[in-house]
Formats: structure tokens, C-alpha cells, sequence
């Protein structure tokens, strides 16, 4: 792979809880990307929506979602990536999956559990950044609400893009495109947050705001407002690289550690 990156933002409706339509959607929506992306990202819980009550059911389709997602990363030519509810040793995770297009399998569990929306009481949280590595690129997968604690999606010069996968409500849409430009600024890396649009089951509307932003805060994409939508954009690891060599300030930041 080349310095450049391919990056799929797949902004998309949802249909609560119903994992099977939901992956039939995705195949049709992905179908036109084949050999088009390096690198395609899906909202959080894209299989259902993010929901609490209906987690057992959703969970069962773990081994099919990952089956799906093999299967279209070989078959796009193209990591897939996002997040879906499992259960794992009897505990029950929101957890992020991205899969390589020879079937390689990385993962990262959702650090901050939305209290508001009582998240905390039906999963456990996660201790790993799971940073995923394609070719050159170090890319660090974060879920929704851990978007707002800055400390954990920290650059320790250990990545160059942050992805953010989310169902954030069109009521705090401000906070959402704040932040995603704050966090780009903030640890001088790319930064992309893939938001869902629509209603869902509990009747919260989604505006999506799907956005990407480079290390300046400069917006480079965003999908349309309350639609459907696709945007597929080039980012560059070497303008990335130069732009960090003539304007260090990585060199000034405090050292700290995260107790897990």
C-alpha cells in the first residue's frame, strides 16, 4: 500500500433490531465500493441500532455478523469496520470489529458506557485501545460516548487516524461535530466519525453528520444531513508526516499513563 488511504464513510439508516435486514441493506449499500476503498467504516451496533433490551437476542447472530464481514472484506477487496452487541464468557460487550479482506480479525470494546442511555448496567466496559494497523497506518477505533473523554483517545504518538463509530442523537449534534474537529486538533492525526441516521426504536433522531477532518481541523468530507450516504476520500500518511515534522507540538505534551 502506498502512503495513501482509501477511507469509506458509510452513513446509513438502521432498522432496530433486526440483524438479518440490516446486513442484507449493508451487502446492497457496499456493493458499488469493490476495489474502490481501502478501508469502510459502519456505524456503531450496525446491525440493530443501539439497544439494551433486545441484547440476547442480537447477540445470538454474533458468529453470522463475522461471517458477513469476511465474507465483504474478501469480496470488496477492503477492511471492514465496525460495531456490533456479543457476548463473551457470559458478559456482554459493544464491541468494535474490523476485518481484513484475507480474514484477519481485529477488535476493540467500548471504554465508556453511556450512563444516560443505562448502557453501563447491560455491558462491560473495555481496557485495550485495539489499535488496527494497515500497512503504514495506525488506526485507532473508539465507540460513540468515547468521544467526550479526551485523555483515553489520547495520541501517545501510537496512531495517525482516530475513527469514531456512533448512534449520537441529532440533539447533540453540535457537541459531535465540536468534538470530532477538537480531537483532530487536540493529537494531530486524521480524525473520522460514521454516525447513523433516521429513527430508531426508542424514537431518538439521528442527523448523521458523518465527517471527516485532517490533523489542522480541516473538514476534508461529510455526508449529507439525514440521508443515506457514502463518502470515499484519499488521506495522505506523508501530509500527515509533514505537517507533524514542521509543526511539532506532540514534542511539548504532558507524559501521563491511564490506570485500567
Amino acid at each position: 500500500m502506498s502512503d495513501i488511504l482509501r477511507l469509506s464513510l458509510v452513513q446509513s439508516d438502521l432498522v432496530w433490531g433486526d440483524v438479518k435486514a440490516n446486513l442484507t441493506n449493508f451487502t446492497d449499500k457496499l456493493s458499488y465500493l469493490k476495489n474502490k476503498s481501502d478501508l469502510i467504516v459502519l456505524p456503531e451496533m450496525f446491525t440493530s441500532g443501539f439497544m439494551m433490551a433486545g441484547k440476547e437476542d442480537i447477540s445470538t447472530y454474533t458468529e453470522t455478523v463475522l461471517s458477513w464481514m469476511i465474507e465483504q472484506a474478501h469480496e470488496l477487496n477492503a477492511h471492514i469496520m465496525g460495531s456490533i452487541i456479543i457476548k463473551d464468557d457470559g458478559s456482554f460487550y459493544n464491541r468494535m470489529y474490523t476485518v481484513s479482506p484475507q480474514g484477519q480479525i481485529s477488535t476493540y470494546d467500548k471504554r465508556h458506557l453511556f450512563r444516560m442511555g443505562n448502557e453501563h448496567e447491560h455491558f462491560e466496559f473495555g481496557n485495550q485501545k485495539g489499535i488496527v494497523e494497515i500497512g503504514e497506518w495506525r488506526i485507532r477505533p473508539i465507540i460513540c460516548y468515547d468521544l467526550r473523554f479526551p485523555v483515553w483517545s489520547r495520541n501517545q504518538q501510537d496512531y495517525d487516524l482516530l475513527i469514531c463509530v456512533a448512534n449520537w442523537p441529532d440533539a447533540r449534534r453540535d457537541v459531535w461535530n465540536t468534538i470530532l474537529k477538537a480531537r483532530a486538533i487536540d493529537n494531530q492525526a486524521y480524525v473520522a466519525g460514521v454516525n447513523r441516521v433516521g429513527k430508531d426504536g426508542m424514537d431518538l433522531s439521528y442527523s448523521g453528520d458523518s465527517s471527516l477532518f485532517d490533523a489542522r481541523g480541516r473538514l476534508l468530507a461529510k455526508c449529507e444531513d439525514y440521508r443515506d450516504d457514502i463518502k470515499t476520500i484519499d488521506i495522505s500518511l506523508n501530509e500527515l508526516r509533514n505537517f507533524r515534522k514542521k509543526f511539532p507540538v506532540y514534542l511539548d505534551a504532558d507524559n501521563f499513563e491511564i490506570e485500567l
